[in-house]
């Protein structure tokens, strides 16, 4: 038991650690190069008006917003058109048809970029709003690491119960899995990690690295077109947006699941051993600390209950840098069961070749 508590304190010191790597969005730097702010939409009638209404509110220039709409079967194409009329810089172009071996959004933000004029690309998606000042703060750490790309985990609200458990996940398994310190300061493709929802390309990166037309067929486009900026020799910096960028990713616990099968069993590699692997990981060390400390508390056994606290310390810490409920930590354990179950869910949907279903589209 001696062990066990110490490799859980330590899982906490480790954290800290990797953390104290993770830069922060304050300092600005104003530059006259034009911005390309590119948003693919589908069916996304529900976000347009207000992410329409952030866009406005940058205060960086010169600046254009190139909106592609994906063959929108709602009412995206006319809330677009009436929310942006008078205002020059947006621009709202029609998707063409997808391509065989293209995955629905990769196609779309290679569109995108075919209409880009800017020194510099911002991939966003259509539930994401921003900051005022967001370019500027990125414009100053792409400067700062001289990195050809700059992304990072936004704050993420959870609505619902099964956004409470798993959608926090995100940034828990990269600031405590991945070291900060070497995947921004080193080209090295193993210590990689994106999200899609917040990609600023220099655009000489972004072509040389292929653009998303390299990675067309990914399911975890962000991740993998990250890895090919760094095969060019460019450096990936991953920045602690939260309080800059908010994605309202998923509104109902369908679309949780469904987001999360279609990604957790390809972001393992589609590896059966990885799966099991960190199943058992975050069953002993995430889920057993709870009954541990059930006992301990029953039975007096202080030392029991040392274990639940480190995650708990470990979690809060994540929870408080990622700008989450300060009260989510709690609920580690039974949020562990949660992640275990769906990679078990979208491993066994890959194995069966079932498909991924994601935006009226099916993916294998």
């Amino acid at each position: 038991m001696n062990y066990y508590i110490l490799i859980t304190i330590m899982f906490a010191i480790i954290t800290f650690i990797n953390l104290l790597f993770l830069p922060k969005l304050s300092n600005k730097l104003s530059s006259k190069e034009l911005v390309s702010v590119l948003i693919p939409m589908r069916n996304e009638e529900r976000n347009v008006e207000g992410l329409i209404e952030s866009m406005r509110k940058i205060t960086h220039s010169p600046v254009e917003f190139i909106i592609l709409d994906d063959g929108s079967t709602d009412r995206t194409p006319e809330l677009l058109s009436r929310s942006t009329k008078g205002d020059s810089r947006f621009k709202i172009v029609s998707g063409k048809p997808l391509p065989k071996g293209w995955v629905g959004k990769v196609h779309a933000c290679k569109e995108l970029s075919l209409h880009a004029r800017g020194t510099y690309y911002l991939f966003l998606d259509a539930d994401v709003r921003v900051s005022p000042s967001v370019i500027e703060k990125v414009l100053f750490q792409m400067n700062h690491y001289d990195a050809g790309l700059v992304t990072g985990f936004p704050q993420f609200p959870i609505p619902t119960l099964l956004s409470k458990m798993l959608v926090p996940f995100q940034h828990f398994l990269v600031y405590f899995h991945l070291p900060i310190a070497v995947a921004n300061h080193t080209t090295k493709k193993a210590f990689t990690a994106a999200h899609g929802a917040f990609m600023f390309f220099k655009t000489e990166a972004y072509e040389e690295c292929g653009g998303h037309e390299a990675v067309k067929s990914s399911l975890l486009e962000d991740v993998h077109i990250a890895r090919k900026v760094k095969e060019k020799g460019w450096k990936v910096t991953i920045v602690n947006n939260t309080n800059d960028v908010t994605c309202h990713m998923y509104d109902t616990n369908r679309e949780v699941w469904s987001g999360f099968l279609k990604n957790i069993y390809i972001g393992l590699g589609r590896n059966p051993i990885s799966v099991l692997l960190l199943s058992l990981f975050y069953f002993v060390f995430y889920i057993m600390p709870l009954p541990f400390f059930l006992y301990g508390f029953i039975a007096g056994e202080w030392s029991y209950c040392i274990p639940l606290v480190a995650i708990w310390v470990q979690t809060l810490m994540i929870d408080i840098a990622s700008n989450q409920s300060r009260w989510h930590f709690l609920i580690m354990p039974i949020a562990s069961i949660s992640f275990i179950i769906i990679m078990w869910a979208s491993m066994l949907r890959g194995m069966k070749n079932k498909g991924y279903a994601w935006k009226g589209r099916t993916y294998s």
